[in-house]
Protein backbone atom coordinates (compact mmCIF):
# COMPACT_ATOMS: atom_id res chain seq x y z
CA UNK A 1 0.00 0.00 0.00
CA UNK A 2 1.38 3.38 -0.99
CA UNK A 3 1.34 6.30 1.43
CA UNK A 4 2.05 9.97 1.07
CA UNK A 5 5.43 10.59 2.71
CA UNK A 6 4.05 13.62 4.55
CA UNK A 7 1.38 11.43 6.11
CA UNK A 8 3.80 8.64 7.02
CA UNK A 9 6.79 10.53 8.40
CA UNK A 10 5.46 10.88 11.95
CA UNK A 11 5.32 7.08 12.23
CA UNK A 12 9.13 6.96 12.05
CA UNK A 13 12.10 8.14 14.03
CA UNK A 14 15.88 7.80 13.89
CA UNK A 15 17.55 7.22 10.57
CA UNK A 16 14.32 6.07 8.92
CA UNK A 17 12.84 9.47 9.63
CA UNK A 18 15.98 11.13 8.27
CA UNK A 19 15.60 9.44 4.87
CA UNK A 20 11.93 10.44 4.74
CA UNK A 21 12.95 14.02 5.58
CA UNK A 22 15.48 13.78 2.76
CA UNK A 23 12.70 12.81 0.32
CA UNK A 24 10.48 15.67 1.51
CA UNK A 25 13.31 18.19 1.10
CA UNK A 26 13.91 16.89 -2.43
CA UNK A 27 10.21 17.38 -3.23
CA UNK A 28 10.20 20.91 -1.83
CA UNK A 29 13.37 21.91 -3.68
CA UNK A 30 12.26 20.40 -6.99
CA UNK A 31 9.09 22.50 -6.71
CA UNK A 32 11.12 25.62 -5.84
CA UNK A 33 13.63 25.05 -8.65
CA UNK A 34 11.32 26.64 -11.21
CA UNK A 35 11.49 30.00 -9.42
CA UNK A 36 14.06 32.66 -10.30
CA UNK A 37 17.27 32.51 -8.31
CA UNK A 38 17.38 28.76 -7.75
CA UNK A 39 20.96 27.52 -7.82
CA UNK A 40 23.32 24.92 -6.39
CA UNK A 41 23.29 26.93 -3.16
CA UNK A 42 19.56 26.20 -2.83
CA UNK A 43 20.43 22.62 -1.79
CA UNK A 44 21.71 23.80 1.62
CA UNK A 45 18.67 22.31 3.46
CA UNK A 46 19.52 18.91 1.98
CA UNK A 47 23.20 19.33 2.86
CA UNK A 48 22.17 19.55 6.53
CA UNK A 49 21.27 15.84 6.36
CA UNK A 50 24.42 14.81 4.48
CA UNK A 51 28.10 14.30 5.30
CA UNK A 52 29.02 16.41 2.28
CA UNK A 53 32.78 15.85 2.59
CA UNK A 54 32.45 12.05 2.38
CA UNK A 55 29.23 11.71 0.40
CA UNK A 56 28.95 9.27 -2.50
CA UNK A 57 25.87 8.55 -4.59
CA UNK A 58 25.75 5.61 -6.98
CA UNK A 59 22.93 5.94 -9.47
CA UNK A 60 20.82 3.64 -11.59
CA UNK A 61 23.48 3.50 -14.32
CA UNK A 62 26.28 2.92 -11.76
CA UNK A 63 27.38 6.53 -12.12
CA UNK A 64 29.26 7.70 -9.02
CA UNK A 65 28.96 11.27 -7.78
CA UNK A 66 30.47 13.14 -4.86
CA UNK A 67 28.47 15.94 -3.20
CA UNK A 68 29.42 18.79 -5.60
CA UNK A 69 28.71 16.63 -8.67
CA UNK A 70 25.43 15.42 -7.15
CA UNK A 71 24.31 18.99 -6.43
CA UNK A 72 25.11 20.05 -10.01
CA UNK A 73 23.22 17.03 -11.36
CA UNK A 74 20.24 17.64 -9.07
CA UNK A 75 20.14 21.36 -9.89
CA UNK A 76 19.92 20.70 -13.63
CA UNK A 77 17.35 17.93 -13.12
CA UNK A 78 15.19 19.89 -10.66
CA UNK A 79 15.01 22.98 -12.84
CA UNK A 80 13.45 21.01 -15.68
CA UNK A 81 11.49 18.33 -13.82
CA UNK A 82 8.44 17.71 -11.74
CA UNK A 83 8.74 14.97 -9.11
CA UNK A 84 6.77 13.30 -6.37
CA UNK A 85 7.11 10.06 -4.50
CA UNK A 86 4.88 7.78 -2.46
CA UNK A 87 6.17 5.57 0.30
CA UNK A 88 5.98 1.86 -0.26
CA UNK A 89 8.21 0.79 2.63
CA UNK A 90 11.14 1.92 4.76
CA UNK A 91 13.33 -0.63 6.56
CA UNK A 92 16.07 0.23 9.01
CA UNK A 93 18.94 -2.12 9.81
CA UNK A 94 22.02 -1.41 11.95
CA UNK A 95 24.07 -0.49 8.87
CA UNK A 96 21.58 1.02 6.46
CA UNK A 97 18.09 2.30 5.74
CA UNK A 98 16.24 0.94 2.71
CA UNK A 99 13.67 3.32 1.24
CA UNK A 100 11.21 1.99 -1.32
CA UNK A 101 9.21 4.58 -3.24
CA UNK A 102 6.96 4.83 -6.22
CA UNK A 103 8.37 7.89 -7.97
CA UNK A 104 6.49 9.90 -10.56
CA UNK A 105 8.29 12.46 -12.66
CA UNK A 106 7.83 14.59 -15.72
CA UNK A 107 10.41 16.32 -17.89
CA UNK A 108 8.67 18.25 -20.63
CA UNK A 109 6.28 15.87 -22.35
CA UNK A 110 7.97 12.75 -20.96
CA UNK A 111 6.35 11.31 -17.83
CA UNK A 112 7.26 8.11 -16.06
CA UNK A 113 6.62 6.07 -12.97
CA UNK A 114 9.42 4.06 -11.40
CA UNK A 115 9.77 1.82 -8.39
CA UNK A 116 12.90 2.86 -6.54
CA UNK A 117 14.94 1.34 -3.78
CA UNK A 118 17.51 3.66 -2.23
CA UNK A 119 20.00 2.32 0.29
CA UNK A 120 21.19 5.01 2.68
CA UNK A 121 24.33 4.57 4.74
CA UNK A 122 25.17 6.90 7.62
CA UNK A 123 28.36 8.02 9.31
CA UNK A 124 28.85 7.96 13.09
CA UNK A 125 27.43 11.48 13.37
CA UNK A 126 24.13 10.32 11.84
CA UNK A 127 24.67 12.05 8.49
CA UNK A 128 23.99 10.36 5.16
CA UNK A 129 27.31 9.40 3.61
CA UNK A 130 26.24 7.13 0.76
CA UNK A 131 23.16 6.46 -1.35
CA UNK A 132 22.84 3.52 -3.74
CA UNK A 133 19.87 3.80 -6.10
CA UNK A 134 18.07 0.90 -7.81
CA UNK A 135 15.17 1.39 -10.22
CA UNK A 136 12.49 -0.62 -11.95
CA UNK A 137 11.26 1.28 -14.98
CA UNK A 138 10.62 1.31 -18.68
CA UNK A 139 13.61 2.41 -20.75
CA UNK A 140 13.38 6.19 -21.32
CA UNK A 141 13.71 7.80 -24.74
CA UNK A 142 17.32 8.49 -25.77
CA UNK A 143 16.93 12.27 -25.44
CA UNK A 144 16.14 11.86 -21.73
CA UNK A 145 19.59 10.38 -21.18
CA UNK A 146 21.25 13.65 -22.28
CA UNK A 147 21.26 14.82 -18.64
CA UNK A 148 23.95 12.18 -18.07
CA UNK A 149 26.34 13.71 -20.61
CA UNK A 150 29.72 14.18 -18.93
CA UNK A 151 28.85 11.83 -16.05
CA UNK A 152 31.27 8.91 -15.80
CA UNK A 153 29.34 5.63 -15.78
CA UNK A 154 31.05 2.56 -14.35
CA UNK A 155 31.52 -0.52 -16.50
Amino acid sequence: MLRDIRDAIDDYDGRSRTVLEYALVIKRLVDEAKKPGFSADSWAPLAELVATDEFERVGAFKEVMDWPAYVDFMTNWAMSSEWEGSLRRVTETPGAVFLELEERSRIGEFANVVNSLSVYEFNDAGKIQRIDLYLQMELPPAEMLKSFEGVEISE
